[in-house]
C-alpha cells in the first residue's frame, strides 16, 4: 500500500474516532441529565405532605454525578488530537525535506550543465549557442497507479561534505557550575556551498566527554546526510584522537566504542563514505553552530520593565549580563561580558602584548577590530594601526607624504594597485595612494612631481618646502645619516661608528659604506673617544 493511501486511512480513521466518542460523550451527558431531572421530581413528590422539608432555589438541579471521577473521554480525546498533531507534522517535515531534495538536486544539475557550457568551444558557441538548453526534470518510475517515487539521481551520485564539531564547556547557569555540551552539523555540496546546518544540544552522558561528543556529532551529521538520500559524503574530523578511532588506527576505549561502531555502521548505507581530517580553523562555521548550541542552554529569560530579556552568567565575574552585553571571542567562541573584557584587553595592550582568550588553556586571539563594542574607537584604530606596521618589515614599507592621510602600504601592494592608473609605474617611482587615492613619489617621499624629474626637483623650491625635503636639510644641520636600503634616518648619539640599521643594513656612519661580514669597506676610523661610554665609579672606595 502507498504512503499516501495510509495517510489517508489513518486521517479517516482518527476522524470517526474522534466523532464517535464526542457522540458517546454527549449521549451520556444526555442519560445523566435525565436521570438527574427524575430524580428531581420524585423528590419533590415525595416532599409535598410535609411542607417543612426545604426547597430547591429555582432553576437549580440536583447532581449526582461524582465529582472525583477522572474524565477518561477528555483524556482520550486529548491523546487523539496530539497524534492527529504529530501526523499533520510528520506529513509537513516529509513535504519539507522533499522540497529541499529538489532544490538540491535542481542545483546539482545546473552546475553539471553550466561546467557543460564552460567547456562548449567559443567558435560552437557562437554558432549553437542559442540552441544548448538542458531543462531541469525528476525522473521517476510509477510503483502503483496511485503513487510515484522520485528518484534524486544527482543527489546519488554527487559527492557532499559533512562538516561536524561537537563541543563539552565548563559554564555558569546562574550560581551554578555545570558541565554542558553542544553539536553543530553543515553538509556541503563539493564546491563548499552550504546546503544544511544542524544545531543539537548534549545532556547527560553525551556532554561528560570531548570524545563522545565530538562522536556524537558525526552520528548526527551522518544521520542527516542520510535523511537527502546523499550517496557519496565525506566526513570531516579536526579531532586526531578521534580520527583514529573512526579508521580503526587506535582501539577505542569502553565507553566510546559503542558510537564508533555506530559511525561504522553508518558509513555502510552510503555507497561511498569517508573521514577526512581537517584543523580546527578549517570547521570554524560549524564550531559556532556547536557553541550556539551550548549558549542555548545557559541563558535564561527575565522580566524587566521593557519585557523578557535573556541573560548569561560572565564566568569572571559571575554577573547576570544580557546577551546584547556579552562578547564572544572570535576563533574559540567563548563568552564574557564587555566589562571584564574592557579591563582585559586593555591590561594586555598596556603590556605590549596581544590580547588572547581569558579562559584557561584557550590561546584563541582577541582581534582588536572586534573590541570596539567596549573599546575607545580611537584606541581600537590606533592600535591596529600599530599591530599593521608591527606586522610589515621596514624595508616594505611606505607611507603616504600627504598630512591629513599617512597611510601606512606594503611596497608591493601599492605598486600592483598603482600599475592599474598609470602607466610605467615601477620606473617612473609615481605611487597612487590606497586610501586618499593621490599620486606621490617613492624616491622622493612626496606628492607626485610628474613632469620634473626626481633630481630636479630635489633642487628646486618645491622640495625644500616638502616635507621630506625639510627632513633632509635637518638631516644635514644634525649630521645625520640615511641608510641606503630603507631610507631610515639614523643618529648616532654614543658608540662606535659601526651602525645597523633596524632594517638589517650595515654601514659606516662617517661615509655610509656598506659593511660586509661584521668588517667595514672603508678606512674611517671606527670610533670617535668622545662617543665612547665608560663605566664610572658614582661611589668611589674609601
Amino acid at each position: 500500500m502507498a504512503a499516501t493511501e495510509e495517510d489517508e486511512e489513518v486521517a479517516l480513521i482518527l476522524d470517526e474516532q474522534h466523532e464517535e466518542i464526542k457522540a458517546a460523550k454527549t449521549l451520556a451527558s444526555d442519560h445523566d441529565f435525565a436521570f438527574n431531572l427524575q430524580m428531581q421530581e420524585a423528590l419533590a413528590a415525595s416532599r409535598t405532605p410535609h411542607t417543612s422539608s426545604p426547597e430547591l432555589p429555582l432553576g437549580e438541579t440536583l447532581s449526582f454525578t461524582d465529582d472525583d471521577e477522572f474524565d477518561f473521554t477528555a483524556l482520550i480525546l486529548e491523546d487523539i488530537a496530539r497524534v492527529d498533531q504529530e501526523r499533520h507534522d510528520l506529513e509537513f517535515g516529509q513535504k519539507e525535506m522533499k522540497r529541499l531534495k529538489v532544490d538540491l538536486d535542481r542545483r546539482i544539475h545546473d552546475q553539471k550543465f553550466a561546467k557543460e557550457i564552460m567547456n562548449i568551444p567559443d567558435g560552437d558557441w557562437t554558432k549553437y549557442g542559442d540552441n544548448f538548453s538542458k531543462p531541469y526534470s525528476l525522473g521517476a518510475s510509477s510503483s502503483s497507479s496511485d503513487s510515484v517515487k522520485v528518484a534524486f539521481e544527482s543527489i546519488g551520485g554527487e559527492s557532499f561534505r559533512v562538516y561536524s564539531k561537537g563541543l563539552v564547556s565548563e559554564e555558569m547557569i546562574g550560581d551554578t557550575r555545570v558541565i554542558v555540551g553542544g553539536v553543530g552539523v553543515a553538509i556541503c555540496d563539493s564546491s563548499d556551498n552550504l546546503i544544511w546546518e544542524v544545531t543539537k544540544f548534549l545532556g547527560g552522558e553525551e556532554s561528560k566527554s570531548v570524545e563522545i561528543a565530538e562522536l556524537e556529532a558525526i552520528v548526527h551529521g551522518l544521520d542527516e546526510a542520510l535523511t537527502f538520500d546523499l550517496g557519496r559524503v565525506t566526513f570531516f574530523i579536526d579531532d586526531f584522537k578521534v580520527f583514529n578511532y573512526v579508521t580503526g588506527r587506535v582501539e577505542p576505549k569502553p565507553r566510546v566504542a559503542t558510537l564508533v561502531n555506530q559511525v561504522s555502521l553508518l558509513q555502510k548505507k552510503f555507497s561511498y563514505c569517508q573521514p577526512s581530517l581537517l584543523t580546527r580553523n578549517d570547521v570554524k562555521f560549524v564550531f559556532k553552530l556547536a557553541r550556539d548550541a551550548i549558549v542555548s542552554q545557559i541563558k535564561w529569560t527575565e522580566e524587566t520593565s521593557k519585557g523578557k530579556t535573556f541573560k548569561e552568567t560572565c564566568v569572571i565575574c559571575y554577573e547576570g549580563i544580557t546577551v546584547e552585553k556579552m562578547f564572544s571571542v572570535d576563533g574559540c567562541f567563548h563568552r564574557f561580558c564587555f566589562s571584564c573584557m574592557k579591563q582585559h584587553v586593555e591590561v594586555k595592550l598596556l603590556e605590549g602584548q596581544t590580547a588572547s582568550c581569558p579562559s584557561d588553556g584557550c590561546k584563541s586571539e582577541v582581534k582588536l577590530k572586534c573590541c570596539a563594542k567596549f573599546l575607545d574607537p580611537k584606541l581600537v584604530d590606533v592600535m591596529v594601526q600599530r599591530k599593521k606596521e608591527d606586522s610589515i618589515s621596514v624595508t616594505d614599507k611606505v607611507y603616504c607624504p600627504y598630512p591629513k592621510c599617512s597611510e601606512l602600504m606594503v611596497k608591493h601592494e601599492v605598486l600592483e594597485y598603482t600599475k592599474q592608473f598609470f602607466v610605467d609605474a615601477e620606473q617612473s617611482g609615481a605611487r597612487k595612494c590606497m586610501k586618499c587615492e593621490k599620486f606621490f613619489c617613492t624616491q622622493c617621499k612626496v606628492p607626485w612631481h610628474y613632469d620634473i624629474s626626481c633630481k630636479d626637483f630635489s633642487r628646486s623650491k618645491g622640495y625644500q618646502n616638502a616635507g621630506d625635503g625639510m627632513l633632509k636639510s635637518l638631516a644635514q644641520s644634525k649630521r645625520w645619516r640615511q641608510c641606503i636600503k630603507c631610507n631610515n634616518m639614523v643618529e648616532l648619539l654614543w658608540g662606535c661608528y659601526h651602525i645597523t640599521c633596524r632594517c638589517g643594513y650595515e654601514f659606516c656612519y662617517t661615509c655610509g659604506a656598506e659593511w660586509k661580514l661584521k668588517k667595514a669597506t672603508c678606512s674611517c676610523p671606527i670610533w670617535d673617544e668622545r662617543n665612547i661610554i665608560r663605566e664610572r665609579n658614582v661611589n668611589p672606595r674609601r
